[in-house]
């Protein structure tokens, strides 16, 4: 018998979560049956999506979601076995008893010097979702201009990335100084800090007279409307995300930009990266490539101990991070 421990939302978060929403939870799992195994975390994810979904997909008492990348540490299932590592739905969990069902095994190429928590970054859900957003979504082709907001975040920063890969200039906007010094060591063409310029605008048409072509949304609220008076004509917008809204106890209203959309026609489509998992397994394989290649850089913000993960997830939505945020069990 092992003794798993969970923390659960003890109740639903009212405006920015609290210490006192979480709860820590022990209990004893059984023996793995035939077809089972049983997961070890090693690696947990805290990511912003997980305080808009605890609105929508979960209950009070409910263990919170989340990814994490563990090890096989018992097995009735061949496809699985004991020692091999896989990143898991599991949510906020010491030990899971799985029946396969949804379980990614870490690619096999993986270099022993790369660290198995970006299967929850650059290598992992981020990494698919900047891809997919800047192919499927964007479009975006070389010589163009892509603008990135939380640029230095987990996915902002490979946005940033992956599109001077392909050859575009690249503008990204973060919250400190220190931040905007990361960005430009990533390669970006301008980096401002949002919180010090004087004007948003401003900042926006000084790094980028022309305009913009493309903008990955990963903020939301007031500031995006500035955005998309700069936009050029036919620009596209992909909403990944909406942070700046999501702590929020009464919904933020206007100012609304259909006007603005109409006479630059512009195309802006929300997205999850879930719509493109028939490509995963290639997409993966590209965005290791392109880390076993120097091309893509991965920088983490390591919390230890399973027992901070509510401190690890409060400080992410602050925005105490530089990249991805991960808790080391």
């Amino acid at each position: 018998m092992v003794k798993a421990k969970s923390w659960v939302m003890t109740k639903h978060f009212e405006g920015f979560p609290k210490k006192s929403d979480f709860g820590l939870k022990v209990e004893e799992l059984p023996e793995p049956k035939d077809g089972e195994v049983l997961l070890e975390a090693v690696f947990l994810s805290v990511d912003p999506y997980m305080r808009l979904f605890s609105k929508i997909h979960m209950k009070e008492g409910g263990v919170m979601i989340g990814e994490q990348v563990a090890k096989v540490i018992q097995s009735k299932n061949t496809a699985f076995p004991v020692g091999s590592h896989v990143v898991s739905n599991s949510g906020w969990r010491t030990h899971t008893l799985s029946d396969g069902t949804g379980l990614t095994p870490i690619l096999p190429e993986w270099p022993k010097d790369v660290s198995l928590s970006l299967a929850l970054g650059a290598i992992g859900m981020p990494g698919l979702t900047a891809v997919y957003g800047i192919e499927e979504v964007l479009g975006l082709q070389k010589g163009e201009t892509l603008l990135v907001n939380a640029a230095a975040g987990a996915v902002g920063s490979v946005v940033g990335q992956i599109a001077k890969i392909k050859g575009c200039k690249v503008v990204g906007s973060a919250g400190s100084d220190a931040k905007v010094a990361y960005l430009k060591e990533l390669g970006f063409d301008e980096a401002f800090n949002y919180k010090t310029v004087g004007s948003l605008e401003e900042a926006l048409r000084k790094a980028s007279p022309e305009g913009y072509d493309c903008f990955f949304e990963n903020v939301g609220g007031p500031s995006s409307y500035v955005v998309l008076q700069q936009m050029k004509k036919f620009g596209r917008i992909a909403v990944c995300g909406s942070i700046s809204t999501y702590n929020d106890s009464e919904p933020q209203t206007g100012p609304y930009p259909y006007s603005t959309m109409i006479m630059k026609q512009l195309k802006m489509e929300g997205f999850i990266f879930s719509r493109w998992q028939h490509k995963d397994h290639e997409t993966l394989k590209r965005l290791l490539a392109w880390v076993k290649e120097g091309k893509l850089q991965c920088r983490e913000h390591v919390t230890k101990g399973f027992e901070n993960m509510p401190a690890a997830f409060m400080g992410m939505l602050q925005g105490e991070n530089t990249g991805k945020a991960v808790v080391a069990v």
